[in-house]
């Protein structure tokens, strides 16, 4: 298959398919907190409790993300575009941006989120330029709020007519 020419494609064809935003979070060995806007999350496994989410070899933070023991999965309420945003930006401090507390299990976790599951890492897989986490669900927190959906390089909200 042509690389340079099925990337493009791929990347429409991936933008094209609405999906769930979240923003993954940790410490790092110094006790910063860390985190980053990620779309590419899905559950795994029931018995035990497993997520997935992947990252990108080329972010600043990959080095921690893959070498920590444990990190959290915020899925992002309707109205937290500001956030999703915010973690997506390059070159601030996001945690300076946004309200957030340390969880007993020392996560930072972002406040008014819709749910977040505090994971410890399960298993590491490299794929390609990405690394997939997986991770075992310890603790689940949830607002059951609507999610933020992303599509087409928007984001957004569930319209009301996809429930008529």
């Amino acid at each position: 298959m042509e690389t340079g020419k099925n990337s493009e494609l791929f990347k429409q064809v991936m933008g094209n398919y609405p999906t769930g935003v979240t923003v993954v979070t940790t410490i790092t060995k110094e006790g910063a907190p860390i985190g980053l806007t990620v779309n590419s999350f899905a559950s795994v496994s029931l018995d035990p409790l497993l997520i997935l989410w992947s990252i990108d070899k080329r972010v600043s933070t990959y080095e921690e993300f893959i070498s920590t023991d444990k990190f959290a999965v915020h899925i992002l309420a309707e109205n937290q575009g500001d956030i999703c945003s915010l973690f997506a930006s390059k070159g601030i401090d996001r945690f300076a941006n946004c309200k957030w507390k340390l969880s007993n299990n020392k996560l930072p976790i972002i406040e008014d989120v819709s749910s977040v599951l505090q994971c410890k890492t399960f298993k590491t897989v490299d794929a390609g330029d990405h690394t997939i986490l997986i991770g075992e669900i310890i603790d689940i927190q949830s607002e059951m709020k609507e999610p933020l959906l992303y599509h087409k390089r928007r984001f957004g909200k569930i319209p009301t007519s996809f429930y008529d």
